[in-house]
């Protein structure tokens, strides 16, 4: 029977991870989901770079467009909550042959997208000036924070297509097409970026226009794609509208990554805050190329651990324990040694990751030891990574949700708020929180797997062994 089971699935194009290496397996899945990772984050990162070179008003320019990243990220959420929420829902139906409930449910996840980003940007738009000076920003950046996000959110309705649609084109299996438009709007912006702000001196509002075209790119091809015939299950009109069935069970699959992207923003908010209380705009302009350069730094790693999920996943379900226990050791080697790898190279290169965003003096100074700090001791977060993933692939969500959590809401922004007081820390106090944060969030959530799962599993291996 189950040789039948597995011939059942290597036909139907899924792999067979019960079998072979385990590390293969992982390491195979891994290079795609990174590469499409870190096209997604090009999109932001270009902006930062070419904003940072700007004359005469580079530091200002960069602080204010790192004021809006908790509207961004804000606006991501949401497209998860519909697109996350909605593709695993789609590909459940998709497997039982049952296309019409699959189009219901890819319909009903693009409506929410249109509803939530009108809704979203007409909110922002109308209270934009009190959200940003909630958010941080000073008199002399504040121009260029509005500047960016008014364009932007004009534009988030595409951002919200492009994000949460691409979902159900992976979910079919179509992968490259997936990749390839994501691909064709990280190109588009590369393009775009130094004419509109450069070559047509629009500065801050070239970057978000650029950002806007972009997007709008892959928004039409996806839709393209989604509306043809070769797209498997299309996206048709009648299934537009909304049923609640369809949406309670979208929003509450959903709402483990938005609210993942919510304590996100939170952080970003209370950090860009203290940042301009205690050391002003300079500080945001180092903040926003920390950021940047996490984004970067975090994207194997995250690839490593994604990747490892439906391996674990696959022989956790085929009570394959020792397979489970490899997977969990190869993913935690890799990442924990890749993260202690990237710490050292941060910590003894930081002015050649602060040069890439900026040219300017006064940034670089003040950003060495901030960079130093902020990363000190960041292997702890490859411990973060490995544990949540662990508890994620294992169905154990809400282990996961409450250990991301406890490190952002319960440490980082306590702290964010409290250190900045002791002593004379200062804005010090503010990068502090991330290291405190890393030890004791990664600890405790790699230690409570090790407990609750590994040491389980590794018993109930012992078990069969003996009998």
């Amino acid at each position: 029977m189950r040789g039948k089971i597995e011939a059942t699935i290597k036909h139907k194009g899924g792999e067979n991870f019960g079998n072979g290496s385990v590390a293969r397996h992982i390491l195979r899945l891994a290079l795609p989901m990174t590469l499409a990772q870190f096209i997604n984050v090009l999109y932001n990162i270009i902006d930062r770079i070419y904003i940072g070179r700007l004359p005469d008003v580079a530091d200002h320019a960069l602080a204010g467009v790192g004021i809006t990243f908790p509207i961004i990220t804000l606006v991501i959420a949401f497209a998860n909550l519909a697109g996350m929420g909605g593709a695993p829902l789609f590909s459940i139906e998709r497997g039982r042959g049952n296309t019409k409930k699959a189009e219901e449910i890819m319909g009903n996840s693009f409506t929410l997208l249109l509803v939530f980003g009108i809704v979203l940007t007409l909110f922002v738009l109308l209270f934009k000036t009190d959200i940003l000076y909630l958010f941080g920003a000073s008199d002399a950046i504040f121009s260029f924070a509005d500047d960016y996000i008014t364009i932007y959110m004009f534009g988030s309705l595409f951002v919200m297509i492009s994000l949460g649609m691409n979902s159900f084109i992976n979910a079919q299996g179509f992968g490259k097409i997936g990749m390839l438009s994501v691909v064709l709007g990280a190109v588009l912006n590369i393009i775009l970026d130094p004419l509109c702000i450069f070559s047509f001196h629009l500065g801050v509002k070239g970057a978000a226009i650029a950002s806007v075209l972009s997007q709008l790119a892959s928004a039409v091809c996806i839709l393209w794609f989604l509306a043809h015939k070769q797209s498997g299950i299309m996206l048709r009109r009648h299934a537009l509208k909304l049923q609640l069935c369809y949406v309670k069970k979208i929003l509450m699959l959903g709402m483990s990554g938005f609210v993942m992207a919510i304590t996100n923003s939170a952080v970003q908010v209370v950090c860009n805050a203290s940042l301009q209380q205690y050391g002003g705009d300079v500080y945001i302009s180092i903040m926003t190329i920390i950021n940047s350069l996490r984004e970067v730094i975090t994207l194997p790693a995250s690839g490593i651990t994604n990747a490892a999920q439906p391996v674990l996943g696959y022989n956790y379900g085929a009570h394959k324990d020792e397979r489970v226990l490899k997977a969990i050791r190869f993913m935690s080697v890799v990442v924990v040694a890749y993260m202690l790898l990237m710490w050292l190279f941060v910590y003894l290169t930081p002015t050649f990751f602060l040069h890439i965003f900026s040219s300017d003096q006064v940034i670089v100074k003040w950003g060495i030891p901030a960079i130093q700090l902020y990363y000190f001791g960041y292997f702890m977060m490859g411990f973060q990574f490995s544990g949540q993933s662990v508890f994620v692939a294992l169905n154990k969500s809400g282990q996961a949700i409450f250990f991301s959590l406890f490190r952002k809401v319960i440490i980082v922004i306590p702290l964010t708020l409290w250190l900045p007081t002791v002593g004379q820390l200062g804005v010090m106090g503010v990068f502090l929180a991330e290291p405190i944060s890393n030890f004791i969030g990664g600890g405790c959530s790699y230690l409570t797997m090790y407990l609750t799962v590994y040491k389980k599993l590794k018993n109930d291996c012992k078990a069969k062994e003996e009998v």
